[in-house]
């Protein structure tokens, strides 16, 4: 790392000198300039947010200025000193943290020995102090409101809980500079709440954190100021005073901010996929999905909210073919495809959108018109007979393309080189474009801009219109309160409760996944079973 000497001598902070100066930052790629002459001040003890759609160049910038990578021109200060990260290393040294939107944690261990990994405080014999350690970390919990036990296995931690080590694991570090990527994507209401919380004590102790987020109203909520990036170039850096979520979104994609509420039902008679005391074992001593039963007509959208880990997954796995149920069973259109492979339930007209589309819904490293085939190779147009029609699945990709607006210069290009809404708008194409009688979608819209989100939105809006059986599962509550027709709660692997979208909030929703709904319920039982 190269630093100047333009700050005190003993490398304090300067008062009113500004924690993060970026000038003229640049990063070019083969055939992508991710950024592109962008500046950005930020204010010490300020939350300081950055918006922007997908491939405007947000997680570029946020790795050139933790050192995992390198700009290409322009300069960077650190509370006034001008420096040059080699590695993240240099940044951390320097009181900057970064808590990542996937969580980087060991879920065998312990809080303590998550926190202090690599960072281990030594005696004698280099040994590790772990009551030292214990001492600092109860120390920085205390100081910064962030409540969690040193002893508790992470496995057994709750997806707020996770992301309260996380914060504390930089803070142990040092960090005065705190960089939050979509730190809310995964949580209710209530832990977005907690969280909240947290940032404004942390902001309180003189704190400066840089929040990327997607969900404008939760900007507005928590930023004091907001930059705002498009196609790798800085828009507007403005206070958060008067601004709206449409003039955010206007600055983001040059149109209105889009919601996923639907209008008039759809729904018909026909069942499309009926799920029956389904039982799919878990790692511990309860199952991972726990005598579940539930329907999905033609034409209806069943939205699936759950805190993570509730056997979600499982159920979809279930669903798909990917793992056998231990009991119960799985009909599709009236047959029984219980003990069906996967191949034969695509073929019997299961779509999929995957919950990780880089590992389950595309091949990084093969062109789009390969990756546009995936799941579907064994029929046309992608299929002759016994060998793949290459001529045929090279102009259905392009009909694709077209269809669901896959901005990509030719279907020649890596999956890898689209931003994560084109990945999954490819994804999405692939699937709806594949005649299906259900589609099961996990996740649709994480981890994607509000213009792709819309695409996604509207495109299973029509579906829905069309006849098309949908089971949603999502972690963004207005998604699937605006899309669903019918929400089913899963809690602990069962369902808990099946909910009328009209008739429930996001605040609602988020306490009946957290429990709380549901104990609340057991002692208002309890007490009118009191003489």
């Amino acid at each position: 790392m190269t630093q100047g000497n333009d700050s005190p001598a003993d490398g304090s902070p300067t008062i009113n000198q500004p924690a993060i100066e970026l000038s003229g930052i640049t990063k070019t790629f083969p055939g992508v300039v991710a950024n592109d002459d962008v500046s950005m001040t930020v204010a010490q003890g300020e939350i300081h947010a950055i918006c922007g759609e997908n491939g405007a160049g947000k997680s570029t910038l946020m790795k050139i200025l933790y050192g995992m990578q390198s700009a290409d021109e322009g300069t960077m200060r650190v509370f006034g000193d001008r420096v040059d990260f080699k590695s993240p290393t240099d940044a951390i040294d320097l009181g900057i943290g970064m808590v990542h939107q996937h969580f980087m944690l060991a879920d065998q261990l312990t809080v303590l020995e998550n926190v202090v990994l690599g960072a281990e405080p030594t005696k004698s014999g280099g040994r590790i102090d772990f009551e030292a350690a214990k001492a600092h970390l109860q120390e920085v919990s205390e100081s910064y409101g962030l409540d969690v036990d040193p002893d508790d296995l992470v496995e057994t931690l709750g997806v707020g809980e996770r992301q309260r080590v996380e914060i504390i694991k930089v803070l142990y570090r040092g960090a005065k500079i705190l960089i939050l990527d979509e730190p809310t994507a995964v949580l209710v209401p209530q832990e977005v709440e907690e969280l909240f919380r947290n940032m404004r004590e942390l902001k309180a102790d003189g704190a400066t954190i840089l929040f990327i987020d997607h969900k404008l109203e939760e900007v507005l909520e928590i930023a004091d100021s907001i930059t705002v990036l498009r196609h790798g170039k800085t828009v507007a850096t403005l206070p958060n005073e008067g601004v709206t979520a449409s003039d955010l979104a206007e600055l983001m994609v040059g149109s209105e901010l889009p919601s996923p509420e639907i209008t008039e039902s759809t729904v018909t008679d026909t069942v499309t996929l009926e799920v029956r005391n389904l039982t799919v074992g878990g790692g511990g001593d309860r199952p991972a999905v726990d005598d579940v039963s539930l329907k999905v007509h033609a034409g209806e959208i069943v939205g699936i909210a759950g805190v993570e880990g509730n056997g979600q997954s499982e159920l979809v796995n279930a669903i798909v073919g990917t793992v056998s149920p231990s009991e119960g069973s799985v009909f599709l259109s009236g047959e029984d495809i219980t003990r069906r492979n996967v191949r034969t339930r695509r073929e019997s007209g299961i779509a999929y959108v995957p919950e990780d589309r880089h590992h389950e819904g595309l091949l990084l490293s093969a062109p789009l018109w390969e990756n546009a085939a995936l799941g579907h190779q064994t029929k046309p147009p992608y299929a002759r007979g016994f060998f793949i029609d290459r001529a045929g699945a090279r102009e259905h990709t392009e009909t694709i393309r077209a269809g669901f607006d896959v901005r990509t210069p030719n279907i020649d290009v890596s999956a890898q080189t689209l931003s994560g809404g084109n990945q999954q708008k490819l994804i999405l194409g692939r699937e709806l474009t594949s005649n299906p009688k259900l589609l099961v979608a996990a996740h649709p819209t994480r981890g994607i801009d509000i213009g792709a989100q819309a695409a996604v939105w509207d495109e299973m809006r029509q579906a829905r219109k069309d006849g098309l059986a949908t089971l949603l599962i999502s972690a963004d509550l207005d998604e699937l309160i605006g899309l669903s027709d019918t929400i089913v709660v899963m809690f602990r692997g069962g369902v808990v409760a099946t909910l009328d979208p009209s008739d429930v909030t996001p605040r609602t929703l988020g306490a009946y996944m957290t429990g709380a709904a549901i104990e609340s319920d057991d002692r208002t039982d309890d007490l009118k079973g009191t003489p």
